[in-house]
């Protein structure tokens, strides 16, 4: 069964940063894509920001220019710093792992921006 363990969340202050970590208990290049959606309360999940097994990224409009997903294979980790965060960031941010048809979701990391 794969596991995805993010951290990373918190509260922080408009235009600040935060750092979400989320790590996969198999290799990060056996899926297709790694990546992060976020989804508030009452409202559908939305896609925030992957990277695929050749590297290549694609990010949401809502956080392009401001967001960064990287990752380190050597920890099975990918990454995503959040710069210029805004209260309307503030929900709880999901890692996924894709492979083929099937995906795989951590539990959850709650982001607030707020002053």
């Amino acid at each position: 069964q794969v596991q995805l363990v993010e951290s990373g969340g918190g509260l922080v202050q408009p235009g600040g940063s935060l750092k979400l970590s989320c790590e996969v208990s198999e290799y990060i290049f056996d899926f297709n894509t790694v990546g992060w959606h976020r989804q508030a309360p009452g409202k559908e999940r939305k896609f925030v920001a992957f990277i695929d097994v050749n590297g290549r990224t694609q990010y949401a409009d809502s956080v392009k220019g401001r967001c960064t997903i990287s990752r380190d294979h050597a920890k099975n980790t990918v990454y995503l710093q959040m710069n210029s965060l805004k209260p309307e960031d503030t929900t709880v941010y999901y890692c996924y792992a894709n492979i083929k048809s099937r995906y795989y979701w951590g539990q959850g990391t709650q982001v607030t921006v707020s002053s």
